[in-house]
């Protein structure tokens, strides 16, 4: 066993009761590892001395901090927009996205620090433990990887207990209704009142997407090549966009999704997420695709956006499938360039009202049906035949007969017996 450790630290019960445990059963000299990737940028700013001296209290040799905001958003977050990323058509990724943001820095503060070993704090029936081990390994395969919360078999009491032993100053309690994991791109809640699929999500689940706004709100998110750059015309870095966007559309309530969802380990979980940037930012980037992307290209995209989604679910940013995807995306990226307006009606109602670009590939004369209309409609006539023509020849050779169409297997001449 190496005696120095990496470890992913939150500040939170688990991995403060980690630093302990990974010092005293495995001897290890513990470097916390805590990455904000934005989880406190909807709250006005995390405490990070306060994490720090947490950390510090539960036995790490040394605590470093890494400011992750700007990357998280146009590393990770960006390119989730290039694919309207939704696993299984509803969830954006909230979590899967900041973890190889986190593997990153692990394995970076790994070598730097010659430590032969890094850990994290995920039990063994979440999403979260593959991203972490797959991500280590597909980074750095000469790491070992630790996971102590699936080996030391605490329960919760026991982990509280364990950190009032050893007097490290975490705030959990028995009481604690949910789970939480927040970054820039939203927040995922689960536990508590939330495990029950029939059951409504309790309102204080919610914090993203209390309604303080009565009215509509309307935004104009502007786009070059692919990337989110202004809201009403004001250029923004992504960080600072997402930052905005998610406080104006959130404040109408629009962002919430009620889900079950298929987790990689097998089982399924009941989740509430809140994700009013990324929700918004998808629906705007998806219908300026339609107006800028040729047919065949926005079909293709469409396919492997799911593929891409549920790679990125799986743990597999760093992949070769994800890397080779990346470069579709990226190049189908290069004229979706323009402006869309969103509307959000509180309660949480968002819609596109409108979409304009530069190099928009929708042409009002050929769409038009006034006496502008300059589409050659003669042309129809044998497009159309030669469209069909291989179905023509299969129904006048192997086709079914009309009477079969409400009665008879397929393939079968005639009517009822």
């Amino acid at each position: 066993m190496a005696s120095r450790v990496v470890l992913a630290y939150s500040g939170g019960l688990d991995t403060s009761v980690a630093v302990r445990w990974l010092t005293e059963h495995h001897g290890a000299e513990v470097i916390a590892v805590a990455v904000d990737v934005g989880q406190a940028d909807h709250r006005g700013g995390e405490d990070w001395e306060l994490v720090r001296q947490r950390a510090l209290a539960a036995g790490a040799v040394e605590v470093v901090v890494v400011d992750a905001r700007r990357e998280m958003a146009e590393e990770f977050c960006v390119p989730a927009v290039m694919a309207n990323a939704l696993y299984e058509g509803k969830y954006p990724l909230v979590s899967a996205l900041s973890r190889p943001v986190i593997v990153r820095h692990l394995v970076d503060q790994a070598r730097k620090h010659g430590a032969g070993t890094v850990a994290h704090g995920c039990t063994g029936k979440g999403n979260d433990q593959v991203r972490f081990e797959v991500g280590t390994r597909a980074l750095a395969p000469e790491l070992e990887v630790l996971a102590p919360a699936r080996v030391w078999g605490m329960s919760r009491r026991d982990c509280i207990d364990y950190a009032a032993k050893w007097e490290i100053p975490v705030s959990s309690t028995l009481e604690k209704l949910y789970s939480i994991d927040e970054n820039l791109w939203g927040r995922a809640v689960e536990c508590g009142a939330i495990e029950d699929p029939w059951a409504s999500a309790p309102e204080d689940a919610y914090v993203l997407t209390e309604v303080t706004q009565a009215r509509p709100v309307a935004v104009t998110v502007g786009f070059e090549g692919g990337v989110p750059t202004s809201i009403d015309g004001r250029a923004l870095t992504p960080h600072a966009l997402i930052v905005e966007l998610t406080r104006r559309v959130g404040a109408t309530g629009f962002g919430r999704i009620d889900a079950v969802e298929n987790r990689r380990v097998g089982i399924k979980s009941r989740e509430v997420y809140e994700c009013p940037a990324a929700l918004a930012l998808v629906m705007a980037h998806a219908d300026l695709e339609d107006l800028t992307l040729e047919r065949d290209v926005r079909h293709e995209k469409i396919r492997l956006e799911h593929r891409w989604a549920e790679l990125v679910y799986d743990g597999m940013w760093y992949s070769p499938l994800k890397a080779a995807l990346d470069a579709f995306i990226v190049e189908s990226q290069r004229h979706v360039t323009g402006e869309v307006r969103l509307r959000f009606d509180p309660p949480g109602v968002g819609r596109v009202e409108g979409r304009r670009s530069p190099v928009s590939l929708y042409e009002h004369d050929l769409a038009t049906y006034d006496d502008t209309d300059a589409f050659e409609h003669a042309d129809a006539a044998g497009f159309v035949r030669l469209w069909g023509q291989s179905v023509a020849t299969w129904a006048a050779r192997q086709g079914v007969a009309p009477a079969s169409v409400t009665s008879g297997r397929p393939g079968e001449r005639g009517g009822a017996r």
